[in-house]
């Protein structure tokens, strides 16, 4: 049964990636340690409801998170997560 559990959650992980948008956003925030969502909206030629969602999507997957300091938030990497990712993509 751990296969199979293994393989939906390395499906879920992978549907939160598969957009270049959410790989960028990923990446960028590889790069510091935390970043306001105006921070990220001005590193993308994307409009601030587009980044948001992308945000939502990441965070619901688990591969962000969102600390949220008065209005507003600053994301990052969730590392245990990232890990996990690497490790289910190296086990196919």
């Amino acid at each position: 049964m751990e296969g199979d559990a293994a393989d939906e959650e390395l499906a879920t992980l992978a549907k939160a990636i598969g957009h270049p948008a959410r790989v960028r956003i990923l990446r960028l925030l590889a790069r510091k340690s935390g970043c306001a969502c105006g921070d990220i909206v001005d590193a993308f030629p994307l409009a601030q409801s587009t980044v948001s969602q992308h945000l939502r999507v990441l965070k619901d997957a688990g591969l962000i998170c969102g600390d949220e300091n008065g209005t507003r938030v600053c994301y990052g990497i969730e590392p245990r997560a990232m890990r996990r990712l690497r490790a289910l993509v190296g086990g196919l």
